[in-house]
């Protein structure tokens, strides 16, 4: 019994002075930072560019986070559902016990990561991206003392799908980032002349800032594919469904593909978008005599823009001259 006692007493000294020699290390890790869903369908769409840059750095912890709380609380209440779990059992169980991007790095802070680099999963600059900027300027804006006691060393973040403000280390801007994204759209586009029908994209938009990044990905689009009529609209912001439906009028269209402009075909997609509410767009289109095909499927399903995805987070980490 004394020795068991004795070998316990030194394993604990020896794991508590490793740890704290972890504490100091400087490990590397990625957080792939996105909305969220609660849609278990399009949650595919985030696995997906996850798994993405998974593969891209298979030596590198790679963790997942949703930046929205509701979201978030959501999926932690049915980490109690058994029916729930039974019904979706291909769910990854990580996704029951999801942290928002501060939570995550703060514990990551705890286990010896000190170089992070942060990509998310957003489409374009808007609010939860700068939140999310926010949240990394903060944290790495902490001091201490000791340089062995800075919670980070680096975190450097990515850029959304449509780029970000500013010019870029390579030199290059937003507008580079808008023709790639164009041509990973290439399939959409190609769909809709096989069905004879123009291309509606539903993007998310937002009421405090700019969205003309819509209405240049529609004209980069209208120009790289001119045997298609392209519009773009928003929830929020501008271009607004009315815009829209004005534009379809006045061109004449007759039939559309609609799809969401979104990293996820979460509620949005399957309700304001694809749902037989009156104000839905599609019914909205349907009352003007346009024939609608819906198409439930988030950008982040797409292979094609998933990889830009995980070239931004390589950007960033080659313009930081970071290694991982």
């Amino acid at each position: 019994m004394k020795r068991f006692v004795v070998a316990l007493v030194v394993f604990s000294l020896f794991t508590g002075v490793a740890f704290g020699m972890g504490m100091h290390v400087n490990k590397k890790a990625i957080v792939v930072a996105a909305f969220g869903t609660s849609y278990p369908t399009a949650l595919k769409a985030i696995l997906n560019v996850y798994g993405k840059v998974k593969a891209a750095f298979p030596k590198v912890d790679v963790r997942l986070a949703f930046t929205s709380s509701i979201i978030r609380r959501i999926w932690h209440k049915r980490a109690t559902d058994k029916l729930f779990k039974r019904e979706h059992p291909d769910i990854p169980k990580d996704i029951y016990n999801v942290r928002s991007p501060l939570a995550l790095l703060a514990d990551m802070s705890d286990n010896g990561y000190r170089t992070i680099a942060v990509q998310p999963l957003h489409v374009t600059a808007g609010e939860e991206y700068n939140d999310l900027v926010n949240v990394v300027e903060g944290l790495v804006s902490i001091q201490a003392l000791q340089l062995k006691n800075k919670p980070f060393r680096r975190i450097v973040l990515g850029r959304p799908l449509l780029g970000r403000p500013g010019i870029y280390e390579d030199g290059k801007t937003y507008h580079e980032d808008l023709k790639i994204a164009a041509e990973a759209l290439k399939a959409d586009a190609e769909f809709a002349m096989r069905k004879h029908a123009a291309l509606v994209y539903m993007g998310h938009g937002n009421e405090h800032r700019s969205t003309g990044l819509y209405y240049e990905l529609q004209e980069e689009m209208s120009v790289m594919y001119p045997k298609v009529r392209i519009f773009v609209g928003t929830v929020e912001g501008h271009p607004t469904l009315e815009d829209v439906v004005s534009a379809l009028k006045k061109n004449k269209v007759r039939k559309v593909v609609l799809k969401p402009l979104m990293v996820v075909a979460g509620d949005h997609a399957n309700n304001d978008m694809a749902g037989n509410d009156k104000d839905s767009w599609k019914m909205v289109m349907k009352r003007e005599g346009i024939r609608v095909m819906p198409v439930i499927r988030g950008l982040g399903s797409m292979n094609a823009v998933a990889n830009i995805y995980v070239q931004h987070l390589k950007d960033a980490i080659r313009w930081a001259k970071l290694s991982f």
